[in-house]
C-alpha cells in the first residue's frame, strides 16, 4: 500500500492541533514543539494519539527526538513504507 507523505502530515498537524489548540497555519513542518507550547505531557499525549492514529508503537527513545512536526511526519512515514 502506497503512503502519501501529505497525508500523513494532515494527520499529523490534526493531532497537534487538537492537543495544543493552534491553528493549522501555526504548524509547518519546521515547526518546534516547544515553539507550539507543548510541555512534556502534550508530548506522551500527542505520541498515544499518534500511536492509535497510525496504528504502530512508537519506543519512548524515538518519541524523546520528536523535536518538530517533520521529525515525526518522516518517522511516521519511514515506518509505513517498510
Amino acid at each position: 500500500m502506497e503512503f502519501d507523505k501529505n497525508d500523513t502530515m494532515e494527520k499529523v498537524a490534526a493531532i497537534v492541533m487538537e492537543q495544543l489548540h493552534v491553528s493549522k497555519e501555526d504548524i509547518q513542518e519546521a515547526s518546534e514543539f516547544h515553539d507550539l507550547g507543548a510541555d512534556s505531557l502534550d508530548m506522551v499525549e500527542i505520541v498515544l494519539k499518534l500511536e492509535d492514529v497510525f496504528g504502530m508503537k512508537i519506543g519512548e527513545e524515538d518519541a524523546e527526538r520528536f523535536h518538530n512536526v517533520d521529525e515525526v511526519v518522516d518517522y511516521i512515514h519511514k515506518r509505513r513504507t517498510k
